[in-house]
């Protein structure tokens, strides 16, 4: 263990406890699992933990927002058996995917930016409906590839109760446009999905909104958390030594 104890300071399970509004049975268990270093037990088996144990215990939850538990408890692990490299790659891929996410928010973003707001079914078709067909030369697409969105569920189309033919309304219409622009920025089809029922929760793109404006708070918070997190870790690694 890195230096096992510090300049004779002994802390009890409830002083980390109290320092971080824990239960001391959290504390143990943080032990038991590895994101803290073992700790010493006296001769009637209390344990005994030092200012490393608590600047452990302050970069595990500070890395807690920014990376999730999985992969905080993860980093601290890696780091209390020496294998410091092991957790800077986790770190490294927490940032991948966060700057995975933004590009899939831009992607999105810029999809219905590129939405034409003035794009009106084909003349003859009645307000509001389209059938595949003329939606189809719309957006320059086989009729086949709207019947293939359809089974992967990005829209969802009503049949007409005469013909049989399948009937798209405006949303229909809306979502349609919204996977071809998202297609073409090379997303595929199980991810373009969850961004169209998004779309359809929100009731259309105006009320979406305000959820890609939360997108970006979550985002930017999560990039702020990081920042917070590798200060405590690198305090954590130096005390190390």
């Amino acid at each position: 263990m890195a230096k096992k104890l510090q300049s004779g300071i002994h802390l009890r399970p409830i002083d980390l406890a109290r320092g971080h509004g824990l239960s001391t049975q959290a504390v143990r268990n943080y032990e038991e699992d590895g994101i803290l270093p073992e700790a010493e037990r006296t001769p009637h088996g209390y344990r005994v933990y030092t200012p490393l144990h608590a600047a452990a215990l302050g970069a595990f939850l500070a890395l807690l927002p920014g990376h999730g538990h999985a992969t905080a408890a993860s980093i601290l692990r890696s780091v209390n058996r020496g294998a410091v490299d092991a957790a800077f790659r986790l770190i490294d891929e927490s940032h991948a995917q966060l700057l995975e996410d933004r590009r899939t928010l831009q992607s999105v973003e810029s999809a219905l930016r590129d939405l034409d707001p003035d794009a009106t079914p084909e003349p003859g078709e009645g307000s509001g409906h389209i059938f595949i067909g003329p939606l189809a030369h719309q957006l320059g697409i086989r009729p086949a590839t709207l019947r293939k969105w359809e089974r992967a569920g990005l829209v969802a189309p009503r049949r007409d109760p005469q013909t049989g033919y399948r009937v798209y309304d405006e949303a229909d219409v809306r979502d349609a446009r919204l996977a071809h622009q998202l297609r073409r920025g090379g997303y595929l089809l199980e991810q373009i999905a969850p961004l169209i029922t998004q779309v359809r929760s929100a009731g259309g793109l105006e009320p979406l909104e305000a959820a890609l404006a939360d997108w970006h708070g979550r985002l930017s918070a999560r990039s702020r958390a990081m920042l917070a997190g590798a200060a405590e870790l690198d305090a954590y690694l130096r005390q190390r030594g």
